[in-house]
């Protein structure tokens, strides 16, 4: 029998855990744990997880150059799509974290156990293809980023990328690991740092956000289903109901909610203030990444900006060598949060579907299968980068790619979320459901509009 492990490790039906392992004494208490005890600050970080994780990952490369070729060619007149889709994100990222908190299992597992197997396997193919995509954009974009600022080859630089982001996934205990990923997620102020060292017409911006100059033109209509796609990403559904399931597993004392229902009050507030937190921080990055590249790119007559790295040479001539270099080093930043998490998220999908023992916690030789698509997905991604297949699209698709399979993905996880034979007691409020169920309507919508206007 094998006993080797990382850590904590979760069972054979395919889930996950949360880095908050450390915090287990508020997490499976029947009261919330006094913040005064050991500091105010202390106590809210390290509230902080899986939400935030999930946010900060959601602003990978492929994400900023997304945002970067939205500022660019439009200006301002994108800006409103951080603040409509900050409550959307909220409402299904909540979703995703309380299903996997409440049934002791991730998403793919939930979906193997209550529903069809074509269903099952539709759901988890997208996810793959959708992950090994964004993963080729965003370690060309790393290496790129990298050979931009050093020289070099960067295709090699790439490479490296992915295989140090592979050998941390497998080799560090979970717990600490996750705790390498927080401190990435400061990475992204530089983007909110970089805003800071150009001339921003706040007055201009205010009234371009909220009153901002639409178009049905087909570029418009697909750069905003981009920008939802890079927002609303199938990857943050399945990570982060994994790293609920992970958090539990690893404290000996917690249970399911569905179990264990006297946990419930602080567990749910924490996924809330979490996933508030970590979403507004993902939003707001996002936010000054479009407005820098509108104010100094789009104002200067610079619309035609294909990957994150073009969008941060375009910025020296403009904003100077300081905001060059910070937008250069937030893309390096980024990609190493986004990478763990994009291959993660399809391991955790593939253990799910196939009742693979898994876990981050568990040592490579107890999950092998897990592990390997893992590293499988980082193989093919940093594969792709050395084939003719066009970095500078890939990069811009693979949103566009996760806009349309957010849509059925979403709205099996409301399905999920009103089954009392999955959550029990814990089924999705009105409240909820209506923001959930508006996110999905308002995915297939941009999606729907895209095609329209593609067509016409």
């Amino acid at each position: 029998m094998e006993t080797t492990t990382k850590g904590p490790a979760s069972d054979s039906a395919g889930d996950s855990i949360d880095e908050s392992a450390d915090e287990s004494t508020d997490a499976s208490s029947d009261r919330p744990a006094d913040p005064s005890a050991t500091g105010s600050a202390r106590f809210w970080l390290r509230k902080l997880g899986p939400g935030l994780i999930t946010g900060a990952a959601d602003d990978d490369p492929s994400g900023i150059a997304t945002y970067s070729q939205a500022g660019a060619q439009f200006g301002f007149n994108m800006l409103w799509t951080v603040l409509f889709t900050y409550p959307l994100m909220v409402g299904i990222q909540v979703v995703s974290a309380r299903i996997g908190r409440v049934s002791g299992h991730g998403l793919a597992t939930n979906i193997r156990r209550h529903y069809p197997a074509w269903l099952l396997y539709g759901v988890v193919s997208l996810v793959l293809v959708a992950n090994t995509i964004n993963i080729a954009a965003d370690v060309s974009a790393m290496g790129e980023a990298l050979r931009l600022i050093v020289g070099g080859p960067a295709q090699l630089y790439a490479a490296a990328f992915g295989l140090v982001s592979l050998l941390l996934q497998v080799f560090i205990p979970y717990r600490r690991y996750v705790r390498i990923l927080k401190w990435l997620t400061l990475a992204l102020l530089a983007y909110v740092a970089t805003a800071f060292v150009v001339h921003v017409p706040w007055q201009q911006v205010l009234l371009k956000t909220l009153v901002p100059r639409m178009s049905w033109k087909p570029g418009y209509v697909t750069t905003v289903v981009a920008l939802f796609g890079t927002t609303i990403s199938p990857y943050l559904f399945f990570w982060q109901a994994s790293q609920e399931v992970e958090d539990q597993l690893a404290d000996t004392r917690a249970q399911p909610l569905i179990e264990a229902p006297a946990q419930a009050g602080a567990n749910l507030r924490r996924i809330k203030i979490d996933t508030c937190i970590g979403m507004g921080f993902s939003n707001l990055v996002a936010f000054f990444i479009i407005l820098t590249t509108a104010v100094t790119l789009n104002l200067h007559g610079v619309s035609d900006i294909q990957t994150s790295a073009q969008a941060a040479l375009a910025l020296r001539p403009i904003a100077g060598e300081f905001a060059f270099m910070l937008f250069s080093a937030g893309i390096i930043g980024t990609g190493l949060l986004a990478i763990p998490v994009l291959g993660g998220s399809s391991a955790y999908a593939m253990a799910g579907a196939f009742k693979w023992r898994n876990s981050l916690e568990r040592a490579p030789m107890q999950a092998k299968r897990f592990y390997g698509i893992i590293a499988v997905s980082i193989a093919i991604g940093i594969g792709l980068g050395f084939t003719e297949i066009d970095p500078i699209k890939t990069l811009y698709w693979s949103a566009v790619i996760n806009g349309v399979v957010s849509v059925p993905i979403m709205a099996v996880m409301m399905l999920m979320a009103a089954r009392a034979d999955i959550m029990g007691q814990f089924v999705a409020s009105k409240r909820l459901k209506a923001l959930g169920w508006l996110a999905t309507l308002m995915m297939a919508a941009a999606v729907a509009a895209m095609f329209l206007t593609m067509g016409a």
